[in-house]
């Protein structure tokens, strides 16, 4: 069935445009692969001529084969004064072998004047000629207007011109482009109304999200009759990126009531997000709205106490819908129904009338306002709760630790000692590491390991400190988080103290000891 509305993604052409966004052509097939079986209609693949990079790109997509996806390679007009049949640029579009062909060109006269330094008759048979070139040799053709809305805000008659120029010579669809990304909605619902008015040919939009709006104003194009919506997964490109694609997916099927990518794809929304920032060695941004970490988080205490009782009250959608879970976060501005909900997350069966509730919630609140951070430390609260309803004993008691460091002619050494106790077993063990925390996990994992041979599946993957109270100087209390591993989940401790080395051991101990209890 023909989506009413069609997804062209332009991640790999025009999000590699983004600062610090470089991908391989190894990293180009796998990201059109995720988003071939997400079923978005278009993937721009890159500009055959550009760079080596996107020419292999092109010869390896011409070998596969591709189930919903349809791959598009992006060019420009013919040149100035160059024949189209004499441009090198339409043997290189050509040579891609694709079946699309993406085309760009000039609206604002301002550009064509002053830019291209063309008369305005000379851009519109540079626009006329390169579409019935690729048109006539089979090619699907969408001509992407340049500066649409400025150009059309300028100079009308000529903008519009320059589209029926596009869809005269055969154009597929004309996409009207926000290439500065400084328009309003209304703008952008205005300007596409009148196209769409005036053009019989399909009508596409392309925005960019310099003014915070690129979503919202693919949105106001789609309400005013565009058809096709470009934008990049996670909204990736120049400058402050494009339109994101993340977003307007779920706002077309669940707000708008429009089909586009399958239904059945919505649920893996998320997975695909975070395996195009895997791949693009980009942290995955945990507030971004639909799949990230927070987007379904609840901290206040009255609005888990509502959800806890009627979920839609405080979320605009299921979460698993996009393949999100719902999270419930601990803080001092939590209340019971908080730490009630947290603690079947994490495996207690508590009630509302458990006698040890009204305590854990105080001791929370407690530990919140001494620098203690639960959010991100699920392996330190289990271990609260469990001590606190009398459920769990230390496995071990450390008895000493010492943490040296001593520098020769080539290198520094930190070097930590641990003497603890399992049971009325003691053990002593010395290790060296690479830094003092280093030196002390190792001398903990050699002390523990006969006891929990488990452990050797444990590993740390993350660590971070922050300082409480700067103004102390280097008397500041240090808050330090952990991130754990054993290959299947990943967990968070946490250990606060005036004494860095301290506050460590603490989040290394809590990390052993959830391992050790679950």
């Amino acid at each position: 069935m023909k989506p009413q509305v069609e997804i062209y993604d332009t991640t790999l052409r025009d999000g590699s445009q983004g600062e610090g966004i470089n991908f391989s052509v190894v990293d180009k097939l796998r990201i059109a692969e995720k988003l071939d079986g997400f079923g978005v209609h278009y993937i721009e693949g890159g500009w055959p001529g550009s760079n080596p990079k996107d020419l292999e790109f092109f010869k390896e997509a011409a070998r596969r084969k591709w189930r919903h996806a349809r791959v598009a390679a992006f060019s420009m007009t013919r040149r100035k004064g160059v024949p189209v049949e004499r441009d090198e640029l339409m043997r290189q579009i050509l040579e891609a072998r694709t079946p699309v062909a993406t085309i760009v060109g000039k609206t604002w006269l301002l550009h064509v004047t002053e830019v291209l330094r063309a008369t305005p008759d000379e851009n519109l048979a540079m626009i006329s000629d390169t579409i019935r070139y690729l048109k006539d040799r089979g090619k699907t053709v969408f001509y992407d207007a340049e500066h649409s809305f400025d150009g059309f805000k300028d100079e009308a008659d000529y903008a519009l011109a320059t589209w029926q120029a596009a869809e005269k010579a055969g154009a597929d669809a004309v996409i009207l482009c926000d290439t500065n990304g400084g328009c309003l909605p209304r703008d952008i619902a205005r300007i596409t109304s009148t196209a769409k008015g005036h053009l019989k040919c399909p009508v596409g939009i392309h925005t960019h999200d310099d003014c915070g709006v690129g979503v919202a104003n693919a949105l106001a194009a789609i309400e005013a009759g565009a058809s096709q919506v470009q934008g990049t997964i996670n909204g990736y490109g120049e400058r402050t990126g494009n339109c994101n694609l993340v977003s307007v997916i779920p706002l077309l099927h669940f707000k708008m009531k429009q089909s586009g990518v399958p239904a059945a794809s919505l649920p893996k929304l998320k997975e695909l997000s975070e395996f195009v920032d895997e791949i693009a060695n980009v942290r995955h941004n945990p507030r971004q709205p639909w799949v990230g970490a927070t987007a379904f988080a609840h901290k206040g205490g009255m609005h888990v106490h509502a959800i806890g009782r009627v979920a839609h009250s405080y979320e605009h959608i299921q979460p698993s819908a996009v393949g999100n879970t719902r999270r419930v976060l601990i803080s001092d501005m939590s209340g019971r129904t908080n730490i009630l909900m947290k603690a079947g997350e994490l495996g207690f069966k508590l009630k509302p009338d458990t006698a040890e509730l009204k305590a854990i919630t105080a001791r929370v609140k407690e530990l919140e306002n001494a620098g203690y951070e639960y959010e991100a430390a699920e392996g330190s609260l289990a271990l609260l709760i469990a001590k606190t309803i009398k459920r769990r004993e230390p496995s071990f008691d450390i008895e000493t630790y010492h943490v040296s460091m001593r520098r020769d002619a080539r290198e520094s050494i930190c070097e930590a000692t641990v003497r603890l106790r399992v049971g009325k077993q003691h053990y002593h063990e010395v290790a060296e590491g690479d830094g003092p925390v280093n030196a002390l996990d190792g001398a903990l994992r050699l002390a523990l390991a006969k006891s929990f041979p488990r452990l050797k599946t444990v590993s740390l993957t993350d660590y971070k400190v922050r300082i409480l109270d700067s103004a102390t100087g280097t008397a500041a209390k240090t808050r330090v988080l952990i991130q754990s591993t054993d290959g299947h989940r990943e967990w968070g401790t946490v250990g606060v103290s005036e004494n860095i080395i301290e506050a460590s051991l603490q989040a290394l101990v809590d990390s052993i000891e959830f391992t050790l209890m679950r």
